[in-house]
C-alpha cells in the first residue's frame, strides 16, 4: 500500500473518532454492485480487499479507508448505431420525421435496454485520516477525484471540516525563487530535472522543461524573461521523489530503494502483514514530508484553523450547517441561473472557503436542486429558473 499521489486536506478544527466508530458508520454506505438499471454506484470497501472485512485499517494513529466506484460501460458509438437504426425504422414505417425530443427518448430507452448486459469498471480511491496532525491524505491523480472522495466521506459522516492547505506565500514565488537562487532551498530537498513554467501575462505561454539541469542558462533565461515556475520535480531527504505543483498536490510519487528494502524484509507470503508494513512505512515518511514541505515553502496559513479545546465529533447524525447558511438562497439562485454547479465555481463567485462551498453543494443535492455526482464527478442542475 504505497500511494502514487497525495492530495492533502487540512482539518479546520480538531475532531475525534475511533476506528471502530468510523468503521460502523462506513458500513452504512458500504459498496453494493450496480443493479440492472444502474449506470454507476459507489461505496466503501475494505482497504485490504479479500484479506479483511473491516472498512477501516488503523495503524499508529492513521486510519486508511477506500472508496470504490463501479460504472457501466456503454460505448457511445454502439448506442448511437442502435438509436439511428430505430429512428430509421420509425421514419420508414410511419413516413414522418423523428424530432429531437423523440430521438432523446429513444436513446434513453436503448440505454435502459443495454445496461443489464453492459460491462462494468471498478475504480478504487484510497485515503487516510491523520487526526493527530489534522490531515487527510488522498491518493488521487486529479483534484476532482480527491474532492469526490472528500464529498463521499462527508455525506457518509454528516460532517467533514476539511479544506486544501493554504500556504503563507504563493507557491510560484517559492518555486521561482528556488530556481533563480533568490530563496534558499531546504537541505532536505534536491531538485529534479523537470520544470513547468508560465508567463503570468494575459496572453502568456507555457513551457515544460524535461530532463534539463534546472540551473542551466536555458531555464534561467526564461525566468529572467518573467516566466514563473508552477510545478517542479524533486527528491525529499533521499527517501522519496515526486512532482509538486502550485496547489500543493504531490504526484508521481516514487519511493527510493532504502524504503523498498525494508518492505522486502517482510514475509512476502503474508499479504496482510506486507500491506500493513507498507502503510506504516509510507505514513511515517509522509509525516515528515508534508510538514517539511510546508515549512520549506514558507509555512502554512492557519488563520482559519480552530485549535485548542474546541473539538468536534467527526461523526454526526445530521449536518444542518449548510442548510442554515445565510448564503444558501443566493447560491441556489446563482447555480439555477447559470445552469452549472461546481465547488470551485461557488468559491470564485462568493469568495467562500472550500469546506463551506462543499457543504452548500451537498445541501443543494439533498434538497433536489442538483444531482449526485456522475461517473466523471460532474453534477446536473435539476431545477430551472
Amino acid at each position: 500500500m504505497l500511494f502514487k499521489n497525495a492530495r492533502i486536506f487540512r482539518f479546520t478544527k480538531p475532531v475525534q473518532v475511533t476506528p471502530e466508530r468510523l468503521d460502523e458508520v462506513l458500513q452504512g454506505d458500504a459498496f453494493k454492485p450496480c443493479g440492472p438499471q444502474d449506470t454507476s454506484r459507489q461505496g466503501w470497501v475494505s482497504p485490504l480487499g479479500k484479506h479483511s472485512e473491516q472498512l477501516v485499517h488503523a495503524a499508529n494513529g492513521y486510519m486508511l479507508i477506500c472508496l470504490q466506484r463501479q460504472e457501466k460501460l456503454l460505448p457511445s458509438s454502439v448506442v448511437s448505431d442502435y438509436v439511428t437504426e430505430r429512428v430509421d425504422e420509425i421514419e420508414a414505417d410511419q413516413n414522418r420525421k423523428v424530432r429531437r425530443k423523440e430521438r432523446d427518448e429513444i436513446k434513453e430507452q436503448v440505454i435502459l435496454e443495454m445496461l443489464p448486459q453492459a460491462f462494468h469498471r471498478n475504480r478504487k480511491t484510497y485515503g487516510y485520516l491523520d487526526l493527530n496532525h489534522g490531515l487527510m491524505v488522498v491518493d488521487a491523480g486529479s483534484a476532482r477525484t480527491a474532492e469526490d472522495f472528500a464529498s463521499a466521506l462527508r455525506k457518509t459522516l454528516g460532517s467533514l471540516p476539511v479544506r486544501p492547505p493554504v500556504l503563507e506565500q504563493a507557491a510560484r514565488f517559492t518555486f521561482t525563487g528556488w530556481l533563480d537562487a533568490s530563496i534558499e532551498l531546504s537541505p532536505l530537498i534536491t531538485l529534479g530535472d523537470d520544470c513547468w513554467m508560465v508567463d503570468p501575462s494575459e496572453d502568456g505561454g507555457k513551457i515544460i522543461a524535461r530532463g534539463l539541469d534546472l540551473a542551466s542558462d536555458e531555464v534561467c533565461g526564461h525566468l529572467s524573461a518573467g516566466m514563473q515556475a508552477t510545478k517542479l520535480t524533486m527528491k525529499w531527504d533521499e527517501g522519496v521523489s515526486f512532482c509538486l505543483d502550485e496547489d500543493f498536490a504531490i504526484t508521481r510519487i516514487r519511493f527510493e530503494e532504502a524504503l523498498l528494502e525494508k518492505l522486502n524484509e517482510v514475509d512476502s507470503d503474508d499479504a496482510a502483514a506486507r500491506f500493513d508494513s507498507s502503510f506504516c512505512l509510507m505514513t511515517l515518511e509522509f509525516s515528515r514530508l508534508i510538514p517539511g514541505l510546508m515549512k520549506a515553502m514558507g509555512g502554512e496559513d492557519c488563520t482559519a484553523i480552530i485549535e485548542g479545546e474546541q473539538q468536534a465529533r467527526l461523526v454526526t447524525d445530521t449536518d444542518e450547517e449548510a442548510h442554515d447558511d445565510a448564503l444558501y438562497p443566493e447560491v441556489v439562485r446563482f447555480v439555477v441561473g447559470a445552469g452549472l454547479v461546481s465547488i470551485s465555481g461557488i468559491q470564485r463567485q462568493f469568495k467562500t472557503g472550500y469546506n463551506r462551498s462543499a457543504h452548500l453543494v451537498e445541501a443543494m443535492e439533498q434538497n433536489g436542486v442538483v444531482s449526485a455526482p456522475s461517473y466523471n464527478g460532474g453534477r446536473e442542475v435539476l431545477v430551472t429558473a
